[in-house]
């Protein structure tokens, strides 16, 4: 029944001069009409020429539409068939239970050494190498516009405003939250406006905030594994217990056992790329996370270290923008899509906590840069940002396509590598049992920077493989010489 008066439905939801470009508005009015359960699952949808004829419309508007709703699992194309909505419907949990799990035991430090400090030191992997082939997660800061970005400089010292070279009071300077909220609305579909913004230093420092505003002493988090270890690494220092859940091609799959007795206080997620992984969590999974956070009352922090980087379909909306209840802390950095020694980043919070973080802000870190985040303001109301970034998603992508040549030459087409859609990086992986720990040594001596994957996993169940970043390469000839003296380094550990 439904099907027969959707144009008008639809059409009920457009508005053809909000600038707002027509195929987003008709993506946004169908997620909507699935979330909320008139459409279900099952249910055909239109052909694009009969649906653009109906609602007056290009064919190319709704095709574009229909493509962003498959590339986030809100349907299904089947050849020969049509596009049908999936199955949508969270995993429904039950009561939840105390929590009742088994504390992680903290590693005991010698000499002058705290025991968390000890455990800090010993378990650091952080590298020195942050520049060459093949390092992962480091972008090519020589493509960086810094012409642009000094004379954008130069406005402001000219003439200095004193207020922009004091200490910084709050979630930071209000132009740059601005800017950046419209950034996200219209970029990640982020719901936020510019008081739920506040700047930071990068993701660790919003992982410390986090942390010590809404965790209390022994409270648990949970972890992807594998995951990003700078994320358990802050949390740990900061007090909170560590739940490692395996990630699986949808996502975060937490067991129902863990469901009801590792009951968490917060959910550490990279649903837009997994780290280290790469896949994309479903939109199933999303919703199911979503209803079992409000369910227990669990912070889910959503980092989205690099997601304007994809390459395939267009980008995939935020975690955030389909969280209904508040329960979702958007993190961001533009240590991925600028360069990282700027050290800024970003979070977006739910209305009810965003005042306190910005005055928790300011009280521990006593917060500056003013002057830089002025700047990074205009850089980005003038357009230079998404420029860049637009620049940058052909040259990563470019370079990517040379790495997967430079390994199917070696290994074949059909060797198992991450997906190949975003990021700026991508993962090999290896038969089991192969020791990527001594290929990374070996590799390292000969001037190769790639990273083991097992290092990324906790606990025992540990798939071998090798990350390789392909950002960080300034000349894109030396990709295929540099895999082809790695090649005969993981040949022989084969």
């Amino acid at each position: 029944m439904i099907a027969s008066v959707l144009h008008e439905l639809l059409l009920q939801r457009i508005e053809r001069d909000n600038g707002k470009p027509l195929s987003r508005q008709v993506y946004e009015a169908f997620s909507a009409l699935i979330l909320q359960g008139d459409l279900r699952a099952g249910t055909k949808l239109p052909a694009s020429r009969v649906l653009a004829r109906d609602m007056g419309l290009s064919r190319n508007t709704i095709i574009a539409a229909y493509e962003q709703l498959n590339a986030e699992g809100y349907v299904i194309t089947i050849t020969g068939s049509g596009t049908f909505v999936s199955d949508t419907v969270p995993v429904m949990v039950g009561q939840v239970m105390p929590l009742d799990a088994e504390l992680v035991q903290p590693v005991t430090g010698d000499g002058l050494l705290s025991d968390r400090g000890a455990a800090l030191v010993s378990s650091a992997q952080a590298s020195r190498h942050q520049w060459g082939p093949f390092i992962p997660g480091v972008p090519d800061v020589t493509l960086f516009p810094s012409k642009v970005w000094m004379r954008l400089q130069r406005r402001y010292w000219r003439e200095p405003i004193p207020s922009l070279m004091t200490y910084a009071h709050g979630a930071g300077y209000k132009p740059l939250r601005r800017a950046l909220s419209e950034h996200l609305r219209l970029a990640r579909s982020v719901q936020c406006d510019p008081e739920q913004v506040v700047i930071t230093s990068g993701i660790h420092q919003s992982l410390d905030l986090i942390a010590k505003l809404l965790g209390d002493k022994e409270c648990l988090a949970w972890m992807e594994n594998p995951g990003y270890w700078g994320a358990s690494t802050v949390l740990t220092s900061a007090g909170i217990h560590l739940r490692s859940i395996n990630v699986d091609e949808e996502g975060m799959s937490p067991t129902p056992e863990q469901m009801q007795q590792d009951v968490p206080k917060f959910i550490f997620v990279t649903p837009s790329h997994q780290y280290p992984l790469g896949t994309v969590m479903s939109l199933a999974r999303r919703r199911m996370l979503l209803e079992y956070a409000n369910q227990c009352g669990a912070w889910i922090i959503e980092d989205d270290y690099d997601s304007e980087f994809r390459f395939g379909g267009r980008p995939i909306a935020s975690l955030q923008g389909l969280d209904s209840y508040d329960r979702v802390i958007y993190l961001g950095t533009f240590s991925k899509t600028l360069f990282p020694s700027m050290r800024m980043g970003f979070m977006v919070l739910p209305k009810a906590i965003a005042r306190a973080a910005s005055v928790a802000l300011s009280e521990l870190y006593r917060e500056g840069r003013l002057m830089e985040q002025a700047v990074l303001a205009d850089f980005i109301a003038e357009g230079h940002y998404a420029a860049h970034i637009r620049k940058m998603k052909a040259v990563y992508a470019r370079r990517q396509t040379l790495l997967r040549d430079a390994i199917s030459e070696h290994f074949g087409p059909q060797w198992p590598l991450s997906n190949q859609e975003a990021g700026l990086h991508l993962v090999m992986h290896l038969p089991e049992g192969t020791d990527d720990e001594a290929i990374t040594k070996a590799a390292h001596e000969a001037g190769i920077w790639v990273r083991p994957l097992t290092r990324y996993y906790s606990g025992e169940r540990k798939s071998p493989g090798l990350l390789f970043g392909y950002a960080a390469v300034e000349n894109e000839n030396d990709i295929r010489p540099a895999f082809a003296q790695l090649a005969e380094l993981i040949k022989a550990a084969l």
